[in-house]
């Protein structure tokens, strides 16, 4: 009689493997599907442009890279030359709304240093 009882429960545990089995391979296909959309959603807004705040913050370093350019453009060859290191103490922080003067006087005393 040992033999039906050992029997009985390899098969309830075959039957729970192949229950859990199935579950997992449904939640697998759920989860590939939701993947999916997800994969599609972010495609679709690479497609329709970028976010507003990174556009402005891109806007803002590609003005900030001309006013740069504009300034070693503006630069005479010979200052690059000169002699001498005016020191941290000539560097003037920027004001807000200020005019590029206070930035070309940076770019002077750091060319020196």
């Amino acid at each position: 009689m040992a033999s039906p009882s050992v029997s009985f429960r390899i098969s309830r545990h075959t039957e729970d493997l192949a229950i859990t089995l199935h579950a997992l391979s449904q939640r697998l296909v759920a989860l590939e599907q939701r993947l999916d959309r997800l994969d599609s959603e972010l495609h679709q807004e690479r497609a329709h442009g970028a976010d507003p705040e990174d556009l402005a913050r891109l806007d803002k370093a590609e003005s900030l890279l001309r006013d740069c350019r504009l300034l070693l453009e503006s630069e005479p060859a010979d200052s690059l030359e000169a002699g001498g290191s005016p020191g941290l103490a000539s560097f003037k922080a920027p004001v807000p709304g200020s005019d590029s003067a206070v930035a070309k006087q940076n770019v002077h005393g750091w060319d020196a240093a």
